[in-house]
């Protein structure tokens, strides 16, 4: 819709078994971007980073995404100190696991999982060719743009 490029991760940021569903255990790659992710949003460019990360992970324009600084160059181009985020991953690691965990579990509740996921008003926009339709809906109730 948007004319984005995509490609599948290499790796893929879930290490599952495609055929039966089964996800891994260990998930050293989505846990770093994740935590990042969240540490990004409690400095205020949670979007910006995701924007950012989600392109170097899949847009094929990056190999081995999650090797060298491509992470932190995310953080970089999203206005942040990647320094300062992975401090804040080291030095907050249990809370923000916390708070993952808990919006996984408001993820399920609310009938959806995956990313890119947003819910509004107990309504899943799954997919970034839905981002046009959470916006409208969100203009629907007074929301404007900042």
């Amino acid at each position: 819709m948007h004319n984005i490029p995509y490609r599948w991760p290499r790796p893929d940021p879930i290490i599952m078994d495609i055929a039966s569903g089964e996800v891994a255990a260990e998930q050293p790659y989505i846990h770093r971007v994740s935590r990042m992710a969240v540490a990004a949003a409690h400095a205020g460019r949670g979007f910006e980073f995701a924007r950012r990360a989600s392109h170097k992970i899949w847009s094929g324009e990056v190999e081995a995404w999650h090797e060298g600084d491509h992470l932190a160059n995310a953080a970089t181009e999203a206005g942040l100190d990647a320094g300062a985020i992975e401090a804040k991953v080291r030095d907050d690691g249990e809370a923000i696991a916390a708070e993952i965990a808990q919006n996984e579990a408001d993820q399920r509740n609310a009938g959806h999982w995956g990313v890119p996921l947003f819910v509004f008003q107990h309504e899943p926009f799954f997919g970034q060719d839905r981002l046009d339709h959470l916006i409208w809906r969100m203009k629907q109730t007074g929301l404007t743009e900042r």
